[in-house]
């Protein structure tokens, strides 16, 4: 019997600030490999029918990356053709002195944007947090937002490679020349409203399920567990995805088993799995789930 647990090869990215690990990726271009079993070699389009929704990265960011935004899936498909981007972010760890950005701190209109950024200020009416392990920010598309350097975290979103970039910081890309910025395009695509905080809270349970975030793309909880946790498949729809924080685990379903560490994933076709048994191999194990 063919296993219904993958892992995956990680597709390495090197960026103007950092990399990133792509873990579980249907990009055209960028199809996931499975790294080991009797599949081994095969694409995620080999194992996964229809287009797979997410695309679950590893970011190791050493410098800001750059203030961006993203459109929304109708803004997306009327301009591009493909689907927008809503995605999140689980810190795992933190430098000090790490932060990041999220939303609008100050109410503007749409030309007010235009001309903060043309004046370099654009910085000024955003919402910059500290942050620390743990931390989680979901980030709608429209919202804002930036990794600052000294995170490193889990992002999670919808299978999607548009992005406007806001601001830069006048700094060179890889080929050394300044990289294009996407004023205009991000003026009608950003959400202007302001929030009183857009982190999101939680209250963290030992050897529970704990949600983190809902959304019509996913559903992310958090496991931190010190013993045998039973995860049941049965209200995931056709997949699961389980990704390692933190420790290492092993994961047993009925058609096989995979021993996790830190900064990988499996995809689980739960349409085909019950249950999966993870087992935390460290005293502490952190993992993420996400389903749609």
């Amino acid at each position: 019997m063919f296993n219904k647990m993958f892992k995956f090869k990680p597709i390495l990215k090197t960026r103007v600030w950092g990399t990133e690990s792509w873990v579980l990726s249907a990009v055209p271009g960028d199809e996931s490999v499975i790294a080991e079993g009797p599949q081994a070699g095969k694409k995620i389009t080999d194992v996964y029918q229809g287009t797979f929704p997410l695309l679950i990265k590893f970011i190791d960011a050493r410098q800001d990356l750059s203030i961006q935004v993203h459109p929304s899936d109708e803004l997306a498909r009327q301009r591009h053709g493909c689907n927008g981007k809503t995605e999140m972010w689980y810190i795992i760890d933190a430098a000090p002195g790490a932060h990041l950005i999220s939303g609008l701190k100050t109410a503007i209109t749409p030309q007010e944007y235009v001309d903060l950024v043309q004046q370099d200020r654009i910085t000024d009416v955003l919402q910059d947090y500290s942050v620390a392990p743990g931390d989680v920010f979901y980030l709608p598309s429209g919202r804002i937002h930036a990794i600052g350097g000294g995170c490193y975290l889990a992002e999670i979103q919808e299978t999607s490679d548009i992005t406007y970039r806001i601001y830069d910081y006048g700094r060179p890309g890889l080929d050394g020349k300044p990289r294009e910025l996407h004023t205009e395009l991000a003026r009608e695509a950003i959400d202007y409203t302001v929030l009183p905080d857009y982190r999101t809270h939680y209250d963290p349970v030992k050897d529970a399920s704990v949600n983190l975030v809902s959304c019509k793309h996913f559903t992310t909880n958090l496991l931190e567990l010190n013993h045998p946790f039973e995860l049941s498949l049965d209200d995931c729809g056709e997949f699961m995805v389980v990704m390692q924080m933190k420790g290492r685990s092993l994961l047993k379903t009925a058609s096989g088993a995979s021993e996790l560490h830190p900064g990988e994933c499996v995809l689980i076709l739960s349409s085909q799995e019950r249950e999966v048994q993870i087992t935390p191999l460290d005293e502490t194990s952190s993992l993420l789930t996400t389903h749609c």
